[in-house]
């Protein structure tokens, strides 16, 4: 469906709004436990980002912060719930890159992300490293596209499924590059790296914690991270927008809560989350993860997630994306 852009801003204005006090509400929060819902099965860098939020909140709040993983139907089902929720500050949701993809790639979900969300912190960005077989005969992202463009409709790349991130990072970077690749998606990101070490497909666009495992074995060559920066974890691979200016393509992570929860009690979530982001040892091990934390105000995380949510409709409707 496409979004008007007063919507698209909605999230940004609504988070700007949270300003009047609610005192009262704040000193009382949280006084039971809180649930995060996580759209996507248990392990993985989302489930695991939400899971080290929850037990810094629970340390610094005095509560249990429960994750719940609630997965199907791409993420929609676990953010439903969310919208349906009290807006108390009691059931949260681990809002990432599917919740703005899923705005533009499903016609006729029963809510608005942008409207019926508040969002609360970002907790992260996580890049994707792009990785070719050893057998393709490319090394760098400037030869994968000499090679596309000299065969076209010939190089494969893999993703977890039809409108996943790694699948929109393809679909981003041939609309860029102007080049013609097929795409192959699998049900789930393992299943694809299997094919994709069998030499059954040519590359792919994959999360951090299986890439670097398959790379520094020697198994996958990686060409390029997602993100605008090098990441940490990889320091000596390029980015692919050292190529493509302006090319990124990352799984942002935060939290966010139903449309109009209390203020002071997004403020606080926020204060806590962010001073999490800011402590070495939290750093350290969402560094692990391959992540890279982005502390942000509950007005910007909005902004961000409506310039997401923007971004990948204009990419799904110019490449006519459609979900099987």
């Amino acid at each position: 469906m496409r979004i008007p852009r007063r919507n698209v801003l909605q999230l940004a204005a609504g988070a700007a709004a949270l300003a009047l006090p609610h005192t009262a509400c704040a000193q009382a929060y949280p006084n039971r436990p809180v649930r995060i819902i996580v759209a996507v099965p248990p392990g993985g860098p989302i489930d695991m980002s939400a899971r080290l939020i929850g037990q810094w909140l629970a340390e610094r709040l005095g509560q249990p912060f429960v994750v719940e993983n609630r997965a199907g139907a791409a993420g929609n089902i676990g953010t439903e719930a969310v919208v349906r929720a009290p807006a108390d500050g009691y059931t949260l949701l681990l809002a990432f890159a599917a919740s703005a993809i899923n705005a533009a790639l499903f016609e006729n979900l029963n809510y608005n992300f942008i409207r019926d969300i508040a969002p609360v912190a970002s907790i992260n960005h996580i890049p994707l490293i792009m990785e070719a077989h050893p057998a393709f005969p490319v090394r760098t992202v400037a030869e994968l596209l000499a090679y596309a463009k000299a065969n076209p409709g010939k190089v494969t790349y893999a993703s977890a499924g039809i409108g996943t991130v790694a699948h929109m990072a393809g679909e981003l970077f041939m609309a860029m590059a102007g080049v013609n690749m097929v795409h192959v998606p699998y049900r789930g990101l393992a299943p694809a790296v299997t094919d994709l070490l069998g030499g059954q497909v040519h590359t792919i666009f994959s999360t951090m914690p299986p890439a670097i495992s398959n790379i520094r074995a020697g198994k996958l060559r990686a060409l390029a991270v997602t993100s605008t920066t090098r990441s940490e974890a990889l320091p000596d691979l390029p980015t692919v927008s050292d190529v493509l200016p302006g090319y990124e393509a990352t799984l942002l992570t935060g939290l966010s809560a139903p449309r109009n929860t209390p203020a002071d009690i997004v403020d606080r979530l926020n204060k806590e989350i962010n001073a999490g982001l800011a402590d070495p040892a939290m750093k350290a091990k969402l560094a692990e993860l391959g992540n890279d934390p982005v502390a942000m105000t509950p007005a910007a995380f909005g902004k961000l997630l409506g310039d997401e949510t923007e971004k990948w409709g204009k990419v799904i409707r110019a490449a006519n994306v459609k979900v099987q």
